[in-house]
């Protein structure tokens, strides 16, 4: 705290500030303590010219005054002085200060480092085999700023593990424990900014962007992350490219006009900009001389607050700017203490109370401080003074000091341990540290990092300098207050960066050259499917599952077969309650007048038994509707053609009588009659029956038909079928009862009726051939429906063969039985009549008739 004579002097000095005498500024930048810390601050800039010109290696002159980190260097005073009037954080002792100018130049700030690893005491550092109990002047050091610094000086400080914690280098490179084991820094790596920043494209549907960054490590790195991190999220860069650093010669414009000129090219609204400060204005420069047109410019940490860029003559005429800044603690003190330490630095009597007390700090090697500070006024520094990385840098004093507390093992009443403490002994305790600053409770992770949230800020133009107003926020992931966002467009309009247009649902993107984000829509086809909006290829659908065109899922296929429920099966159904019906009513007349002569010439009971066959094959059908099962599938062909069989072999008994009674001669006749009557009979028709049962016992055991599901026959649904493996042993079980049906019609076609008697093979020639029709129809018609009809047909085939041998052989015969029962009599039947023996004897066949 400063005591009321300090208060007194400067109350004095506020009153004569601004008189133009030179302050003692530069001489506040030291303090001696019981452990020093290092600071690196970029207190001034060498200018465009660089230090590249230099061609001895004498102590370079930067003249360029830089108020942000005189300010920088003021949090940092401000925060050892706090910790050392602190009684719970290192009780009993006291921190110092040794704070240097790095110019932003590695090759400056190469020097103050040397000063640090300095052994105590002294300017020399010796070489040794082992530094472990190797003292230096400074224990720990705060900064630098800039990646670029860190990076040279990581590495330097690293061999002697030494600790070193930055308060804005932000590069990812810098995580890496191997190269960098004593880095740590109070700001997040680069690599959660740009997923922030790739987060912001992608809400506002920027896909078509421009990547840009500074030719130095910050800027290729960045690049580097952002196009992995895009390329993740479906983002193209249209161009990507390098902005120069100024420099003495004249290649910077051609460079910077390359740039743009492929910029908009590109034809993209939204440009990410990853660079310094000094390569931000040099392109913002050439810019606004060219009049390009206005973009919306993603900015990084670097140059979003930077005086260099903001402060630029037509600045506002480039676009939307949005960037991300890390959110901290507000320092709500730190104005107060600056203009303070800025008055008492313009008293005469405390700066010479300064110089007294802070000598032997080698000044005549390193120079004085900072020169340019001893010539600066409030005005100078006030619109910096509430800077986002003021915190930065008075967190990272706070995490030195409670890794230091630890080390020391101090508590309420001091510091037990005695012994110095060494840089590589604290570093111990700086790994996972957790510590506290201006009310926020910080933690360093496995790699050194912070984890921090970031505000969203919008350059808002109310005066020659923009104001940066908060438009969202990232912890992890993104909110953004949209209504907040002024755009640059007409209207206050979002404007837009795409290469193409969102796909419709249902369609995917076929790429036109190299960039996923240029590309056709193409309607995703019947079977296939849009699985997400950023598909390049449809999705097939599944074999159990169908889709209509420009569909975004998939749909499970109903099974389809022939249902009992169909129009064509309910009509099968009602044709086969016909022919059923007609069956058992011919079967009932024909039991019922089994001993009459009309019965026993349609063969006795061969006939009835021809007509249970025709009702069996009629129930026959009825294996057919319904889902297929393997059971099914392997009894629908014996079932139909084995009761068929038997029907067609009682014919073929007839036919043979008949042809033996009609076309033989007497002697021969009565000799084969006998044996197509009776047991012989019997025979012929079990042994029909065997050589069909023996084909279907064949066909099913060699080619047996199997259940089979055709996912692609039907576009919605699942066919499910019997699949006949062999067409050819199909076509043998139908032989035996074509070879049947042939002979019977031969028997029977050629042979003429007796006048006077009943045609008993005009019945059999046309059920024969109604038997043919149906059966020589039946096989293009299976051949060219559809799958699923094929059951339908066989139905058909079956009830229309039994109803063509009703109609022709049974039905008339019923007719007779009913309607005409005086024919029924042996003599019109069964030719036994008075004058039959006498023609039979004459064998006079020249005067019979025709069929009638």
């Amino acid at each position: 705290m400063l005591g009321p004579a300090v208060l007194g002097l400067s109350l004095w000095a506020l009153l004569h500030l601004g008189t133009g005498a030179p302050l003692c500024l530069s001489q506040q930048l030291r303090m001696k303590g019981d452990y020093v810390l290092g600071g690196l601050f970029p207190l001034s800039e060498a200018g465009e010219a660089g230090l590249g010109s230099r061609t001895q290696p004498s102590s370079p002159v930067c003249t360029r005054f830089s108020s942000d980190g005189l300010l920088w260097a003021l949090a940092m005073k401000m925060a050892v002085e706090e910790i050392n009037n602190r009684s719970d954080l290192l009780p009993g002792l006291r921190l110092g200060y040794d704070l240097f100018d790095t110019c932003s130049e590695p090759v400056v700030a190469m020097k103050p480092s040397l000063m640090f690893l300095a052994k105590a005491d002294s300017r020399d550092i010796a070489a040794y085999c082992n530094y472990t109990q190797y003292q230096p002047r400074v224990l720990a050091v705060i900064g630098p700023y800039s990646s670029e610094l860190a990076v040279v000086t990581g590495r330097f400080f690293g061999f002697f593990l030494m600790p070193q914690v930055s308060y804005g280098a932000s590069m990812e490179l810098l995580s890496a424990r191997e190269t960098f084991p004593s880095f740590f820094r109070t700001v997040p790596s680069d690599r959660v900014q740009l997923t922030a920043a790739v987060e912001l494209l992608q809400e506002f549907g920027w896909n078509w962007v421009a990547a840009l960054g500074s030719d130095d490590e910050y800027g290729r790195q960045g690049l580097g992350i952002f196009s992995t991190l895009a390329a993740a999220h479906s983002i193209c860069i249209a161009h990507e490219g390098l902005v120069p650093l100024p420099r003495a010669d004249g290649l910077l414009l051609g460079k910077v006009q390359d740039v743009l000129h492929q910029v908009n090219q590109s034809s993209v609204q939204v440009v990410l900009l990853f660079a310094s400060a000094p390569a931000a204005h040099a392109l913002f420069s050439y810019s606004i001389s060219s009049k390009l047109s206005s973009k919306v410019w993603v900015a990084s940490e670097a140059w979003l607050t930077s005086d260099l860029v903001m402060g630029l003559p037509g600045m506002a005429q480039v676009g939307t700017v949005l960037g991300f800044l890390q959110r901290g603690a507000q320092l709500h003190k730190f104005s107060q203490y600056v203009k303070t330490h800025l008055a008492l630095a313009a008293n005469p009597v405390f700066c010479a109370a300064l110089g007294e007390r802070e000598q032997g700090l080698e000044e005549d090697v390193v120079g004085r401080r900072c020169p340019q500070c001893d010539y600066i006024t409030l005005q100078n520094v006030s619109t910096g003074l509430n800077h986002h990385q003021t915190f930065s840098v008075y967190a990272a004093v706070y995490s030195v000091a409670q890794a230091l507390h630890n080390t020391l093992q101090c508590n309420a009443s001091g510091c037990p341990m005695q012994d110095p403490v060494k840089p590589w002994q604290l570093l111990e305790n700086m790994y996972n540290l957790t510590f506290h600053a201006g009310g926020l409770t910080l933690r360093f992770n496995s790699n050194g990092n912070v984890d921090m949230e970031y505000d969203l800020k919008l350059w808002v133009w109310q005066g020659p300098v923009p104001e940066l107003h908060d438009v969202g926020r990232f912890n992890g992931s993104l909110w953004t207050d949209s209504l907040k966002i002024r755009w640059h467009t007409s209207n206050n309009q979002k404007p837009v960066s795409q290469c193409s247009r969102q796909c419709q649902e249902g369609q995917v993107r076929r790429v036109k050259g190299f960039h996923s984000c240029c590309y056709d829509c193409v309607d995703c086809k019947a079977g296939s499917y849009q699985k997400s909006p950023d598909d390049l290829a449809c999705s097939f659908c599944n074999q159990d599952e169908w889709s209509p065109e420009r569909s975004t899922r998939c749909f499970r296929r109903r099974l389809r077969f022939l249902a009992w429920g169909e129009p064509a099966v309910l009509l099968l159904l009602l044709l086969l309650s016909l022919a059923l019906g007609l069956v058992l009513a011919a079967l009932g007349l024909f039991i019922r007048h089994r001993d009459s002569p009309l019965v026993q010439a349609s063969g006795g009971p061969l006939a009835c038994f021809g007509l249970v066959c025709l009702g069996l094959v009629c129930l026959s059908v009825l294996l057919f509707p319904g889902q297929p099962s393997p059971a099914l599938c392997l009894a629908q062909q014996p079932s139909s053609h084995l009761p068929l069989t038997g029907c067609l072999s009682t014919f073929i008994l007839q036919a043979a009588e008949i042809f033996v009674e009609s076309e033989l001669p007497l002697s021969w006749a009565d000799r084969l009659s006998g044996c197509l009557r009776g047991p012989w009979a019997w025979l012929v028709v079990l042994l029909a029956m065997l050589v069909e049962a023996a084909l279907c016992a064949w066909y099913l055991v060699a080619f047996p038909p199997e259940v089979v599901t055709d996912w692609r026959l039907l576009p919605t649904e699942a066919l499910v079928h019997c699949r006949t493996r062999s067409w050819v042993s199909f076509g043998l079980v139908h032989a035996t009862n074509a070879t049947l049906a042939f002979l019977c019609f031969l028997g029977t076609f050629l042979v003429q009726s007796r006048p006077g008697h009943y045609n008993r093979a005009r019945g059999l020639t046309f059920a024969m051939l109604a038997y043919f029709i149906t059966w020589v129809s039946f096989v293009p018609l299976l051949a060219n429906v559809q799958v699923v009809l094929r059951p339908a047909v066989q139905m058909g085939a079956l009830l229309l063969c039994v109803l063509g041998i009703l109609a022709a052989f049974h039905l008339p015969r019923c007719y007779l039985l009913v309607r005409q029962p005086e024919l029924n009599t042996p003599e019109f039947f069964l030719g036994r009549g008075p004058g039959d023996a006498r023609e039979r004897n004459d064998g006079d066949t020249g005067n019979q008739g025709k069929p009638e």
